[in-house]
């Protein structure tokens, strides 16, 4: 009598697999990082480059696609590279946070 299996219970199953992140997170935890720093920004530095190497690594397996990672970057640079005063410049632009931002180049400005 095979159709009495269904009383059998399963076997539990687990999901060994990590919650994957997509670029709409990261930014989120970027933004989060900066915010929670914004009074000590070589703090929040130190924080993000330990977030670019996880960057690296999602990209990599594939969780994460080359135009998100290239957006973080664009923003990780920015904030790695400007000055104390510019911080809080760039954690108030509420732009920079958006997705989709792109770094407006200086021929654009020109035209």
């Amino acid at each position: 009598m095979s159709w009495w299996q269904f009383w059998k219970k399963s076997e539990k199953k687990t999901f060994n697999d990590p919650l994957l992140k997509d670029g709409r997170m990261w930014l989120s935890d970027l933004r989060n990082l900066c915010e929670m720093n914004f009074d000590n920004p070589e703090e929040a530095r130190r924080q993000i480059r330990q977030m670019q190497i996880e960057w690296n690594d999602c990209y990599n397996s594939g969780t994460l696609s080359s135009a998100n990672k290239d957006g973080l970057e664009s923003r990780a640079f920015r904030l790695l590279t400007c000055s104390d005063k510019e911080w809080i410049n760039w954690l108030d632009n509420l732009d920079f946070w958006k997705m989709g931002w792109k770094p407006v180049s200086d021929e654009e400005d020109k035209v």
